[in-house]
C-alpha cells in the first residue's frame, strides 16, 4: 500500500503537477503577467540579410564579436540552457550576428556547438561594422558591444519588439534590456521563464481569438 502510494505522488509530481502549472499560467486573458515590451519596433534583422526576419518568430539575439575563441563559453551557455530547452518550439531562433571577415570563426564555433545539438534553429547573420552597431543601438539597450561584443542577448517578440522587464530586482532602474548569456543563473531564471511567459501569452492570445470567433459563429447561426 506504502508503495502504491509513494508511485502515486511520483507520477503526480512528474505529470500532473506540471500540466497543472500549465494550465494556471496558460487559461483565460489575463491569468499570468505578460512580459513587457521595453522597445518597440527594433531593426530588423532582414537589414543585414534579406532572407531572415524577426516578424512572426520568437528569437533569440546575441551578437558574436571579433574574438569568439574568448567569449565562446557564453555561447555554449546559451545553447545548453535555452535553444535545448525551446528547440522543439514553434517559430523559436537563435539569431548569432557577426562581423563580415569572420566566417572561418563562425565555422569552428558551428561545429564545435553543433558536436552537442542539432543547429537547425540557430542562424548566422554576418554585417558590416556600421550594420551590426545600427542594429544594436536599435534595441535601445543600456550596454555597448565591446568590439562588436556584448555577453547579453536580447528576447525579441513576433512582432519585433524587445522584450524584458521592467522591475527587475538586479537592475539599477529596474529594466532589464538582456540577458548575460555568461550567467548560467541568469539564463535559467530569467531567460527561460520569460520566453515561456512569452509563449503563454500568444496561446491565451490563440484561445481567446478562437473563443471569439466561435461565438462570432453562433450568432451567425443563430445560437
Amino acid at each position: 500500500m506504502m508503495k502504491l502510494t509513494r508511485k502515486r505522488v511520483v507520477l503526480f509530481l512528474l505529470f500532473i503537477f506540471p500540466l497543472i502549472c500549465f494550465l494556471i499560467l496558460s487559461t483565460g486573458k489575463n491569468n499570468f503577467t505578460k512580459l513587457p515590451i521595453v522597445t518597440n519596433n527594433v531593426v530588423d534583422i532582414s537589414t543585414l540579410d534579406a532572407a531572415t526576419t524577426f516578424k512572426d518568430h520568437i528569437t533569440i539575439v546575441c551578437f558574436l564579436g571579433n574574438d569568439m575563441k574568448s567569449n565562446k563559453g557564453g555561447f555554449f551557455n546559451l545553447n545548453e540552457k535555452i535553444y535545448k530547452k525551446f528547440i522543439e518550439y514553434n517559430q523559436f531562433q537563435i539569431i548569432a550576428v557577426f562581423p563580415k571577415g569572420q566566417e572561418n570563426e563562425v565555422a569552428i564555433l558551428k561545429e564545435e556547438i553543433g558536436a552537442f545539438t542539432d543547429m537547425v534553429k540557430w542562424k548566422f547573420v554576418s554585417g558590416s561594422k556600421q550594420e551590426i552597431e545600427t542594429l544594436h543601438t536599435g534595441l535601445n539597450s543600456k550596454d555597448a558591444l565591446s568590439n562588436l561584443y556584448t555577453a547579453n542577448v536580447y528576447l525579441i517578440d513576433k512582432n519585433g519588439d524587445l522584450r524584458g522587464r521592467v522591475n527587475d530586482q538586479d537592475s539599477k532602474d529596474g529594466k532589464l534590456f538582456g540577458y548575460n548569456m555568461n550567467s548560467v543563473s541568469v539564463l535559467n531564471a530569467k531567460l527561460k521563464d520569460d520566453v515561456l511567459v512569452l509563449y503563454y501569452e500568444y496561446y491565451a492570445a490563440f484561445k481567446e481569438k478562437n473563443k471569439n470567433n466561435n461565438k462570432a459563429e453562433r450568432k451567425e447561426v443563430g445560437l
